[in-house]
């Protein structure tokens, strides 16, 4: 268009040179020049290129033109304005960290569970336009879809489901079902404004301190109970293998008893006595036989 405008008044220079004693010898030469540049003007201001992954949508005089201009080049009428649409998945992150989402500072979404506390949430919503309707986006919505749709109608819907559930409940439990739950509805609402809703991820879940608290403080009892019960049945388990050792030194000591006869104990002291004598060390032996017979005296060598 800049070159159809400067081909425009050169040529009108051109024009009207024979009233100007300098530009008179020019005259010629501007009028081609202007229309060198009319033409090339026009040429470039009919053609379009539309980058990888955006669709083209055409005004012209303040009217929405219904058809999409596809990726690459198109030939179009040089008076209406494009305005260029991304159709990639873009993201849009609400968080309480500072500098991480869409907005400056904290931008966490704040919300009242079912028992009345406050919960901080950190979303990010995954989503992309849909080409055949940037048209009426762009009628509709305007291109600033992403503060008017995404933002507004993902916090209205989360705090809208989130009243159904405990702040326990919200961390833990059933995390995975209000998830699914406000997919659900904010998918709904995105489809209706022309947009595609493709991912909703709860990123974290913030409770008050005072419930977090009681959480750990339950966490901690658990794992000394179960702690406890193991000890407990080590115990359990020590005191069976000591009431077997027991029961079976019991056995052995009521079996040698009974078998034990005063034979067998003389044969052990004799088998006894010579495992003595042949040994190497000194030895003095004094021993009797407990039946009458007088002491014997075995004498080593040393």
């Amino acid at each position: 268009m800049t070159l159809f405008v400067l081909g425009f008044i050169i040529l009108i220079l051109g024009l009207n040179a024979s009233r100007f004693e300098r530009l008179e010898p020019l005259r010629g030469g501007l009028i081609f020049l202007g229309g060198a540049f009319l033409v090339l003007g026009l040429a470039l201001s009919t053609v379009v290129q539309i980058g990888v992954g955006q669709v083209g949508v055409q005004t012209l005089f303040g009217q929405v033109q219904p058809r999409v201009l596809q990726p690459g080049l198109s030939v179009v009428n040089p008076l209406v304005d494009i305005t260029r649409f991304d159709t990639r998945t873009q993201n849009y992150t609400m968080s309480a960290q500072h500098g991480e989402g869409a907005q400056a500072g904290d931008d966490a979404i704040r919300v009242l569970s079912a028992d009345g506390l406050e919960v901080v949430i950190d979303l990010t919503v995954l989503y992309h336009v849909v080409p055949t309707q940037a048209p009426r986006i762009l009628a509709t919505i305007g291109e600033d879809y992403q503060d008017k749709i995404v933002r507004a109608i993902s916090r209205t819907r989360i705090r809208d489901n989130a009243v159904y559930y405990d702040a326990v409940a919200l961390y833990s439990t059933r995390r995975e079902e209000f998830q699914t739950r406000i997919l659900n509805s904010i998918e709904k609402d995105f489809r209706t404004s022309g947009l595609q809703l493709d991912q909703l991820l709860i990123r974290n879940i913030q409770l008050p301190q005072s419930v977090k608290a009681s959480i750990e403080s339950k966490i901690s009892a658990e794992q000394d109970a179960q702690k406890m019960q193991f000890v407990l049945q080590k115990e359990k388990q020590e005191a069976e293998r000591k009431r077997v050792e027991a029961q079976g030194i019991a056995d052995y000591q009521r079996i040698v008893n009974t078998e034990l006869s005063d034979k067998l104990l003389q044969y052990e002291t004799i088998k006894a006595n010579q495992a003595i004598a042949t040994s190497p060390n000194a030895k003095v032996i004094i021993m009797g036989n407990g039946r009458g017979s007088g002491p014997q005296l075995m004498l080593g060598e040393k």
